[in-house]
């Protein structure tokens, strides 16, 4: 890797770096953002904590704009890929030259700033690529996902193994270990690391409860109802009500409270309470006038039929609603955040995806309940996920306070941790560093294997055990040493090791993000041979898809593709097995076929309203999984030799899978 000159050799390019910046971008920074821009004006790394709406994007722009004045390069990274395109078309429409890399788009990859998810950085990273020789600045938006359980071992590998000549900018949500975090980026990384805190927001936030029946109820007066409660409930026995949220609207809006976030954790409560609210007209005269405008420039914009504006998502909006999840195609769910973002939706009923990153404020956010269920059990909410959703409530300029309502039923008031949630601090980011196996292929490559185990000693994992026990540290780290031998132990025994050097089997799995093992199987075992495309492609929407419901996955006839179907499971439930002989228990994904009649029939030309009507998965759910498996489909081919004819297949299948509602780049072209 060729590093970059050091930052002393390139101060001619740059501003005078002795004279403060007070305003950037017309606005009069705050002391937080003057800070953490002269850490940077320093050479220093930056990592950044401070509340939701509280200005850290500005902090990466201007790092971006800086590398722009040295003829360098800038990464921006976000977590979910809608940030992603969302921040594509910020610097797009800023006239800062710009790509975009998500898996599903890759426009300009040669730009001078490039918008990516964290696992195309780390992948760029672990290969080595060229194309890193010249970023100046890394900026991980939303940095403390690191502690996904799933995908935060990205951040930390990217973390890690960057070029020491790439710069960081690290912003977060508040969170109480930053310190921490910052102490352990600076101990891996060469340069020193500022750590900027602010726990100020510019609009501050007051928390109220609503009960049906009472109406809204400050905290100052919460005891006295909660012990007017809990005498009640010694008395009777309250069966379970579902909250009727009809009269807290209906006061919001007489307050003039709008527009309103309302966060609901189901996708069947978002559409319920909408279409709940369907009756109430929030717009005046001259927004309806605004609105239809904005619905006919919609249409045209991404090429839909009139018919069209039919749809829930456009009728609603008429009335100033609508609602926004997981559910609703990719284009629909674009359609409602620009008519959000227009300020002519007043009432958006939404997930708390929709708080993550996107900077789509509201003067008030509404709870629907504080109770989610997290993959296990129903269970309060995290603190750090209430104060993400809640800090979009108020928008800098406009409003002098948010405003915080949560929907708490009478049985629930007693224990619910209302303090915690309001008044406390947001969960410690804690590591989840967990390498995976195309993240050792790329090691034993790059570093030998006498050697993968310095990973771990690098590790945030690592680094937040320091205060325990030398016993306590010598145990993990035989822990973690014997996890590392058995994951290469079971991939020396596939044949995709030979010493320290990757065998082709195995340099087919290094190129492969997720599934490596399973895919790089099914390939060279032969199974993927002499297959017509669509076949190709239900394997892959089947690798990819999990049909979380709890009565079970969907029927499949045995005339489609039946003995195709049982030789995969027959050969992945073998791989799982052997996987386990070597005391590994995070278990081999194998395939479930419930969208099996909707992957084929997209092959066959039909609609996505004809698809949906073949299984009970929602339409977003099909759509994400047919992207995943585009990207799987994508990954393969590129991994294996180009004259094997299996290449051509993987290309003819990406063709029949790319089309429509699937096409990513597309959409974003028209939008």
């Amino acid at each position: 890797m060729t590093h970059d000159p050091t930052p002393s050799a390139r101060t001619d390019l740059r501003e005078p770096r002795a004279v403060a910046v007070e305003r950037f971008h017309g606005f009069e920074l705050s002391e937080f953002q003057r800070r953490a821009i002269t850490a940077i004006r320093s050479g220093a790394n930056v990592l950044v904590g401070a509340p939701t709406g509280a200005g850290k994007t500005l902090v990466a722009e201007y790092a971006i704009e800086d590398a722009v004045r040295l003829g360098r390069r800038a990464i921006y990274t976000a977590p979910i890929k809608a940030l992603s395109n969302q921040k594509y078309r910020d610097f797009k429409a800023a006239g800062i030259d710009v790509g975009l890399l998500t898996g599903d788009v890759t426009l300009d990859p040669r730009a001078q700033v490039l918008v990516m998810t964290t696992e195309i950085l780390r992948n760029a990273i672990f290969e080595g690529s060229r194309e890193l020789d010249d970023v100046e600045y890394t900026i991980f938006d939303e940095i403390h996902f690191l502690d996904d359980p799933e995908r935060g071992a990205v951040w930390e590998e990217s973390l890690i193994f960057a070029p020491p000549s790439m710069r960081f900018i690290c912003l977060s949500a508040t969170v109480p270990n930053i310190a921490e975090l910052g102490a352990w980026i600076g101990e891996i990384r060469e340069r020193e690391l500022v750590v900027v805190e602010s726990d100020r927001r510019p609009v501050p936030l007051t928390h109220w409860i609503w009960q049906p029946g009472r109406g809204l109820i400050t905290f100052a007066t919460l005891d006295k109802t909660r012990r007017a409660v809990q005498e009640r409930k010694h008395k009777t026995r309250e069966r379970y009500v579902e909250p009727d949220l009809d009269g807290l609207f209906d006061e919001l809006v007489a307050r003039g409270d709008l527009p309103i976030l309302c966060f609901a954790f189901s996708r069947k409560d978002c559409e319920r309470l909408a279409r709940r609210n369907g009756g109430r007209d929030l717009l005046t005269a001259e927004e309806h006038q605004k609105m239809q405008r904005l619905q006919d420039e919609l249409v045209g914009l991404f090429q839909l039929e009139r018919s069209d504006l039919d749809r829930p998502h456009f009728a609603l909006a008429r009335r100033g609603l609508g609602f926004h999840h997981a559910g609703m195609l990719p284009i629909e769910k674009e359609l409602v955040e620009r008519m959000f973002t227009s300020s002519l939706i007043k009432m958006l009923f939404t997930t708390e995806t929709f708080a993550v990153g996107i900077n789509m404020p509201a003067r008030t956010v509404v709870f629907n309940s504080l109770k989610k269920y997290d993959g296990v059990g129903v269970d309060w909410l995290r603190t750090r996920e209430y104060l993400q959703m809640a800090g979009r409530a108020g928008r800098q300029g406009i409003d002098k306070e948010g405003l915080v309502v949560s929907t708490i039923l009478p049985r629930d008031l007693v224990d619910a941790p209302l303090a915690r949630l309001s008044e406390g601090r947001a969960e410690p980011v804690v590591s989840r560093f967990g390498l995976a196996y195309s993240s050792l292929l790329h090691l034993v490559s790059r570093l030998s294997r006498d050697r993968v185990a310095e990973a771990w000693e690098k590790s945030f994992h690592r680094y937040q055990l320091r205060d325990q026990s030398p016993k306590r540290q010598d145990k993990d780290r035989k822990r973690a040493q014997r996890s590392v031998d058995a994951r290469l132990a079971f991939l020396d025994s596939l044949g995709y090791l030979d010493g320290d050097q990757l065998t082709p089997r195995g340099a087919t799995a290094r190129a492969i993000n997720g599934y490596e093992v399973q895919l790089t199987e099914l390939a060279w075992n032969g199974l993927l041979e002499n297959l017509p495309p669509q076949a190709l492609v239900m394997i892959f929407v089947a690798q990819v898809y999990e049909d979380r419901r709890p009565r079970g996955g969907t029927f499949v006839p045995h005339r489609l593709f039946g003995t195709l179907r049982r030789d995969v499971d027959r050969l992945l439930l073998a791989l799982a097995s052997r996987e386990a002989t070597f005391g590994i228990t995070e278990a081999l994904k194998t395939p479930d076929w419930g969208l099996t009649g909707a992957a084929l029939a997209w092959c066959d030309g039909r609609s996505f309203e004809e698809i949906a009507e073949l299984v009970e998965a929602s339409p977003g759910d099909i759509c994400r999984t047919f992207r995943m498996a585009l990207q799987l489909l994508r990954q393969l081919r590129h991994a294996i030799d180009p004259e094997w004819d299996l290449a051509e297949q993987l290309a003819r299948a990406m063709a029949l899978l790319n089309r429509d509602e699937v096409d990513a780049r597309a959409q974003l072209e028209l939008g």
